[in-house]
Formats: C-alpha cells, sequence, structure tokens
C-alpha cells in the first residue's frame, strides 16, 4: 500500500506547484492514500473552505493543519458543519487535537481506501501539535494515546506539527512499533533524515513545504530581512519564486500497518 503525504502548501505559489505534479505522482506511484497539510494554503495563513476544496479536487483524501489553523474565520463554520461520524469533505480536514477544548473540528479521521487494488483497506489519519515554543496546546504525547484507543485500523498516519527537532524526535520513538508513518510539519524546511524506525514506523522530521523556495521559510525575503535587521513589524507576503512540491511516499504493509519503505521527495522547475 502506497501512502503520499505533501508537505506545508504555502499560498499560491504552493498550491499551483502541487496542482502541476500531485497527479502525476500519484499515478506513477500507485498512490492509494494522499494526506495534504494545508494550512498555509490562504496566502501562508490558514485555509479557507474553498481552498479546502480545491486540495480536495486535486486528489486529497484527508487535509491536515497546525497552528495557523484558526487564521481563516470562515474555517470554523466548515469544521462544525460535519459530525464525528461523517465522511465528507468538511469532516476531513483535520485540526490538532490537542488544542484546548470546546474547539470546533477533531484531529483524528478514520476512513477507508475508496479505490483500487487496496479499496476497503481500513486507515486512519492524526494531527498533533508540538508544545516546544507552541501556544495553545495540550500534551501531544497523551493525546496520541488517547487517540490510539480509539482506532482500529493498522494503517495510521500522524502529522505531527512542531516546531522543535527534539519534540518530533521523541515523538518518533514514542510511537515506533504503533503507526504506519509519524511526519514532522511546521518548519517548513525538509529534513535529510527519512528512515523506518525498528518497529516498522516511517519517520520524517519535516517533510518540508510545497511553496517558494526564493523566501525565507515562504514569505518574501526582503520583508523578513528587514524584520530581522531593524526590530520593526511589518506585514509578511507570501512569496512567488522557486516553487518546490516536498512530500514523502511510504510503502506499507496493509495488513500490519508496518512501513516497508519511506521516500523523500522534491519536485520544481
Amino acid at each position: 500500500m502506497k501512502i503520499l503525504f505533501v508537505g506545508d502548501v504555502f499560498g499560491s505559489a504552493g498550491r499551483q506547484i502541487v496542482r502541476e505534479h500531485i497527479g502525476h505522482l500519484r499515478q506513477t506511484h500507485s498512490v492509494d492514500l494522499t494526506v495534504i497539510n494545508g494550512e498555509n494554503a490562504a496566502g501562508g495563513f490558514g485555509i479557507t473552505p474553498a481552498l479546502a476544496e480545491e486540495l480536495f479536487d486535486l486528489g486529497a483524501d484527508v487535509i491536515t493543519t497546525g497552528n495557523h489553523v484558526w487564521d481563516k474565520r470562515e474555517l470554523m463554520d466548515y469544521l462544525r458543519s460535519a459530525p464525528a461520524d461523517s465522511h465528507e469533505r468538511a469532516r476531513r480536514v483535520l485540526r490538532p487535537a490537542n488544542l484546548q477544548h470546546g474547539l470546533p473540528g477533531f484531529g483524528l479521521y478514520q476512513g477507508t481506501i475508496a479505490q483500487g487494488p487496496e479499496a476497503g483497506t481500513p486507515y486512519a489519519v492524526m494531527n498533533l501539535m508540538g508544545r516546544v515554543f507552541m501556544n495553545g496546546t495540550n500534551d501531544p504525547f497523551y493525546a496520541a494515546e488517547n487517540l490510539l484507543k480509539q482506532v482500529s485500523a493498522k494503517v495510521i498516519l500522524v502529522d505531527f506539527h512542531a516546531e522543535a527537532t527534539s519534540e518530533k524526535v521523541a515523538m518518533g520513538w514514542h510511537l515506533d512499533g504503533r503507526v504506519t508513518a509519524c511526519l514532522g510539519t511546521h518548519t517548513h524546511i525538509p529534513t535529510a533524515d527519512e528512515r523506518v524506525l525498528p518497529g516498522g514506523t516511517a519517520y520524517q522530521t519535516d517533510v518540508g513545504m510545497s511553496g517558494p523556495y526564493d523566501s525565507v521559510i515562504g514569505v518574501e525575503k526582503d520583508l523578513v530581512l528587514q524584520r530581522f535587521r531593524t526590530g520593526l513589524p511589518g506585514k509578511f507576503e507570501a512569496a512567488k519564486g522557486n516553487p518546490k512540491l516536498c512530500a514523502a511516499l511510504i510503502d506499507c504493509d496493509p495488513k500490519t500497518g508496518r512501513a516497508h519503505r519511506i521516500q523523500r521527495i522534491m519536485l520544481g522547475e
């Protein structure tokens, strides 16, 4: 079974590069499950219902998010529109499970592969957010334990949206042998440490940004340089130059959930 995970889609450049490449990626590698982190799809800050629908049209089965999930307020009503037992598109947009209680949306989605040779195979996608250098989150390790108790599927993918590499590596070891893949997002820089841990969990500290790489993690260079050099506030704008798609491709056993292989992908001009 093949799983494609696409790292943080950033702004219009990110959406365009995903649009250009995701179709042939899914076809070439016979992908069964496609998960996209879309939290920066709207100009680099948040995602709108319309852009979520666009990513679904491109082939996403599930969309994950992170600390920018509430930047576009209209997403709240979108997430509220689908009950827990629904399989409609709004239910397949996740927000981190370990946010404060009472917020709209869910951090776990359980479904089945819709078509192809693995049709009917159960899977689960979990969305967690780190606590180190991040605000408004509860213990992600405790949240992971609670979510795993709810999951019956063997194939489980975790998007761990976190700042500190140490926290991400710790989560990988914590979940080794219990999930198919633990993939990091948020820092927008792809790491070269992709591997399958001893228990059969595919791991990468950060999958990387799908967006403009002639930038500072997606933002126009000059605006960020001015902030660093002067300390003065200023409005950030999404860059557009040198877009790349960053993703991870996981090959796993659908019966056991154990990963056999993880491949780091970067495509662009």
